[in-house]
């Protein structure tokens, strides 16, 4: 009897064994091991500083959390906490960049905030609240929230509240600079909850993204002038490329019956267009003229993944993304790529409200 216990019991391990590995995420493990320090810092191996943003930051939170990766979370935001808001985020909005200052001080690099990192920051502290039961998550995010509007939201006359992208350096007298993939509609669709001013900025975000792509393609930074509206004559600084190519990936991750999501997937068609003609997503878009140049990243193709409607468009980028997997030299492109790849792999989605709904009890999918 005490074999047969045994050979249960260690039948039973296995299967659960299986399980786990058939429900890891792949992609996501090799992303701890070449990007992540063991203390919880997503390092940009690109900069000769080996800096870490907000961002790479924020972007690692979402991951572990939609891994169920309740340990990465905990030291991803320790180090967070305690390296770029000294220690309380909310008390203070984190600093943007870190990294080696000489060959012997590690430290802050720049004091000012990026409101993309704080928002993704907030929201996963949330979310892991709810979904982990993890009262205190909930309490910094939305201590997080209330720091966010009280330093980063403005008002702007002509449009009413908007999301700076940080707190200094971007409003001027008349003149305000956006960026249009700061603010996700589906984290801005969950803030409304939370009453004034994302009730607004809801509304003044979906203006952002759809006013400022006159010809389908959305731009990396643009002006607002009071009175004058858009800046959006052609000029080398209206460009669409690394930080617009969010754009896309956070409109195609949209809950299918939020009404905004068929308008600004009708805006931005261009985009898809252009990428099923060409073959691979365009490096550098002329936002003013339509006009793009080069080849984009792979981590282009496999973020454009949520976005892309036609089948046989998506199934060449998939390809592409199977045949060229980032490696770890290529940060950026591979958080792109765990983006898209894991929302096409069906690992997370969004419900209508801008929760997240991952995919914890189901076998997962494979990952290249």
């Amino acid at each position: 009897m005490k074999a047969l216990r045994w050979t249960i019991m260690a039948a039973l391990m296995l299967a659960a064994a299986q399980v786990s590995a058939a429900c890891s995420w792949p992609a996501w493990e090799r992303f701890k091991q070449s990007y992540i320090s063991d203390g919880g810092r997503v390092i940009d191996p690109s900069d000769a500083r080996q800096i870490t943003t907000s961002e790479g930051q924020s972007y690692a939170l979402f991951f572990a959390l939609a891994a169920n990766d309740r340990d990465a979370f905990k030291t991803l935001l320790n180090w967070t906490q305690n390296n770029l808001a000294q220690g309380d985020l909310g008390a203070r909005l984190p600093a943007w960049l870190w990294g080696r200052k000489n060959e012997t001080e590690w430290t802050v690099l720049d004091t000012n905030s990026a409101s993309d990192g704080d928002i993704w920051i907030a929201w996963s502290l949330l979310e892991a609240g709810r979904l982990w039961d993890m009262p205190d998550y909930t309490a910094l995010g939305k201590a997080l929230l209330s720091r966010i509007a009280k330093e980063e939201v403005i008002t702007v006359p002509g449009l009413g509240s908007m999301l700076l992208p940080g707190k200094v350096g971007f409003a001027d007298n008349d003149v305000w600079r956006f960026n249009p993939g700061y603010l996700p509609p589906q984290l801005a669709q969950y803030f409304t909850r939370y009453g004034a001013p994302w009730t607004t900025l809801r509304e003044t975000n979906l203006r952002l993204i759809m006013e400022t792509a006159p010809k389908g393609f959305s731009p990396d930074w643009v002006r607002y002038q009071k009175n004058k509206g858009w800046q959006l004559k052609s000029d080398k600084s209206l460009t669409g490329s690394y930080d617009a190519i969010r754009v896309y990936a956070w409109a195609g991750m949209m809950h299918d019956s939020d009404p905004q999501k068929a308008r600004m997937l009708a805006r931005l068609k261009p985009m898809e267009i252009m990428t099923a003609k060409q073959g691979v997503p365009p490096e550098k878009i002329n936002v003013a003229t339509g006009k793009g140049q080069g080849n984009g990243p792979v981590g282009f193709s496999a973020v454009l993944l949520p976005f892309l409607q036609d089948r046989d468009a998506q199934a060449v980028q998939r390809q592409r993304v199977a045949d060229n997997f980032p490696g770890k030299d290529a940060y950026y492109s591979y958080v792109l790529t765990l983006f898209g790849q894991g929302w096409d792999e069906h690992r997370f989605r969004f419900t209508p409200r801008g929760e997240l709904q991952p995919d914890w009890g189901q076998q997962c999918a494979s990952s290249y």
